[in-house]
């Protein structure tokens, strides 16, 4: 029965324009069961939670299923996230990927590394689990994104602080590896355009930075400057339609070299890297 009512579940997601319907209705059913999906064929008739419906019609009205579940899966981490935070999303983990790859190509015995807005830590503690001797810093400015970032990083080595990212961590300047960020990138003229998810439940100041989306990327380059060490690298997400823009903010004349851009796993433009200039 229950694979039935997942079905069934399936169909009104997918009339409803969830874009990964299937995947949905089988982690809600996995979720108010009590089991993992693989385990939703052991669920007999007679336990089917009528609950299951109520999440359903939550997701229906694209509340985020992140919300729902309350838990979000980011690499080899399961996160705490609801409502005042940004819900981490699959394309970042090529970003985190290359970073990882990054680091260890340095040949750094204890990396230093800084996530500037960190939102759930999703990115801060990715690294710190996957680089063992990494020493991470992270810095998120909201409050209400903080209560969550509190919980995951609860008992991680990572250093969490509440301030702004273009100010912070002057204490670093100048002795930083690996500069990473995942900030707001969102013209405030796409607003219409951006998924309900998204638009309607994630806080704004994650998704939308100025006119062009560019603003807040425009303060971390300077940011990223003055943290890294000569031959330190930053790596910044950004929309896969600022492909071409993003690596032309960290110019030569402005410090950097090897400015370029990265696809993601769909091979869309996803994340802009450069190097700090030697002297």
């Amino acid at each position: 029965m229950l694979l039935a009512e997942v079905a069934q579940a399936t169909q009104r997601l997918a009339d409803a324009g969830v874009p990964s319907p299937r995947n949905d209705a089988e982690e809600l059913a996995a979720f108010v069961h009590g089991v993992k999906r693989g385990q939703l064929h052991t669920v007999k008739d007679s336990d089917f939670d009528a609950r299951y419906w109520e999440v359903i019609a939550r997701r229906e009205a694209r509340e985020p299923l992140q919300h729902i579940t309350g838990r979000a899966y980011f690499r080899y981490l399961e996160l705490q996230v609801g409502p005042g935070v940004f819900v981490p999303r699959p394309e970042t983990e090529s970003v985190v990927g290359w970073a990882i790859d990054a680091v260890r190509a340095m040949d750094v015995v204890e990396p230093l590394i800084v996530d500037l807005c960190t939102g759930s830590g999703a990115i801060a503690l990715a690294l710190a689990q996957e680089v063992p001797r990494s020493r991470v810093h992270a810095v998120e400015l909201s409050e209400d994104a903080l209560r969550w970032t509190r919980k995951n990083m609860a008992g991680s080595r990572v250093d969490l602080r509440q301030g702004d990212a273009r100010t912070a961590f002057p204490d670093l300047d100048g002795q930083v590896d690996l500069v990473i960020s995942n900030p707001p990138y969102i013209p405030l003229t796409e607003w219409e355009y951006v998924a309900p998810e998204a638009r309607d439940h994630d806080p704004e100041m994650a998704l939308f930075s100025g006119e062009d989306g560019l603003d807040l990327i425009r303060g971390l380059e300077r940011t990223a400057h003055r943290l890294l060490r000569p031959g330190g690298v930053v790596v910044v997400e950004h929309a896969d339609t600022q492909g071409g823009q993003v690596p032309w903010i960290f110019t030569e004349e402005r410090g950097w070299a090897d400015a370029a851009d990265h696809p993601d796993l769909n091979n869309r433009p996803r994340f802009a890297t450069a190097r700090k200039a030697l002297p």
